[in-house]
């Protein structure tokens, strides 16, 4: 049921759900790949990357392709009835790219085995049913050494979303660069309990900021934290896309998205029959993160990052090789042993010198 007409898609299975369609009416037989967004495309970072990924995509694909969206999607019942709509209407890749959505595709998939789900930053998994996350945390600790080196406070300010593994260890691995290249500098965290409101964003940059934090990291959608600090005169690290427009004075990196790579081979792998079930983690070695560096961070820092990058990419260095100990010194990472996936997916503590209470879930 891959080519619909058009207008019936819209008012009869979307109708009423703010869905976006980049569709056009066509006699081929195209596949069919509909995209949940959590925030809206305009965020300018981590729907808006998502949707970059979408619009490359299509490019890379051509007319074997036709892609939508529905953007300002709420985890829960509203998340489950956009994602069986989809597959009602006869779409064959559904992707969801919130947390918050994984129980829903999980259900929906069951119901639907001959359509293919990719699920972001999740960890339920079936015969129909992918998960894929960027491996953000080594982007973090190359801004971790960034910031060790650039603070003048000792203190970085971080805004969280919510305490889930994929924040936490981001966390960490900051703290984690933080301890070894600038001991006794502390990270702060904020919690927002939101993906996306730039108000609640900026009000907790500010709050960090006004606590003595001098650089600011997020891990929130809006450039609001960044527009915080270019305004108070403090360096800040963008988050899913390339923030450093917001504040050319103030971001010294950014830890960048890049999904197209993923999206393509995804839909070239149902389309070929080929697709099966995964977790992928995309990093730094395979493109799926960038980290554009300012001219603000001195060169004698650029060179070190880059060092740092290519050490990653290269397998001889891991930002959880142990010993890593949590806030009660408590090992957790042995020495001479690297974090796992699982140990990452299920990351439940703070390492030694986070300057906050683990929150409460």
């Amino acid at each position: 049921m891959r080519a619909v007409e058009f207008k019936r898609v819209f008012f009869s299975v979307f109708g009423g759900l703010g869905l976006t369609a980049a569709m056009s009416v066509s006699a081929a037989d195209p596949l069919k790949v509909g995209f949940v967004y959590t925030g809206p495309v305009g965020d300018h970072g981590w729907t808006y990357q998502h949707d970059q990924g979408r619009k490359g995509l299509e490019q890379a694909l051509g007319d074997k392709v036709k892609t939508m969206y529905v953007e300002n999607v709420a985890d829960g019942a509203d998340s489950e009835r956009v994602v069986r709509n989809m597959a009602q209407g006869g779409y064959d890749l559904i992707f969801g790219t919130s947390f918050g959505y994984m129980n829903s595709m999980a259900s929906v998939s069951r119901q639907f085995p001959d359509v293919t789900f990719e699920h972001a930053t999740g960890y339920k998994r079936s015969d129909n049913l992918g998960t894929y996350l960027s491996g953000s945390y080594e982007g973090r600790y190359v801004a971790g050494y960034l910031a060790a080196k650039m603070t003048k406070s000792n203190i970085v300010g971080y805004v969280a979303s919510f305490p889930i593994p994929e924040v936490i260890r981001d966390i960490n691995a900051i703290q984690l660069a933080l301890n070894k290249y600038n001991p006794g500098a502390v990270v702060k965290v904020v919690w927002i309990s939101t993906w996306f409101d730039p108000g609640k964003e900026s009000d907790a940059a500010n709050v960090l900021i006004d606590q003595g934090a001098d650089v600011i990291f997020q891990h929130t959608a809006s450039p609001a934290p960044i527009q915080a600090a270019q305004r108070r005169g403090v360096y800040s690290v963008g988050y899913a896309s390339d923030m450093g427009r917001f504040g050319p004075d103030s971001v010294i990196t950014s830890i960048e998205y890049n999904w197209e790579p993923f999206y393509v081979h995804t839909a070239q792998a149902v389309l070929d029959g080929e697709w099966v079930s995964d977790d992928y983690w995309g990093g730094l070695a395979d493109d799926a993160l960038k980290m554009p560096m300012s001219s603000i961070v001195p060169e004698a820092y650029q060179n070190e990052a880059q060092e740092i990058i290519a050490s990653i990419k290269d397998g001889s260095f891991h930002p959880f090789d142990g010993p890593v100990l949590d806030q009660k010194g408590e090992i957790r990472v042995p020495a001479g042993v690297s974090a796992n996936k699982t140990d990452l997916a299920s990351m439940d503590y703070y390492v030694q010198g986070i300057a906050a209470e683990f929150p409460q879930r």
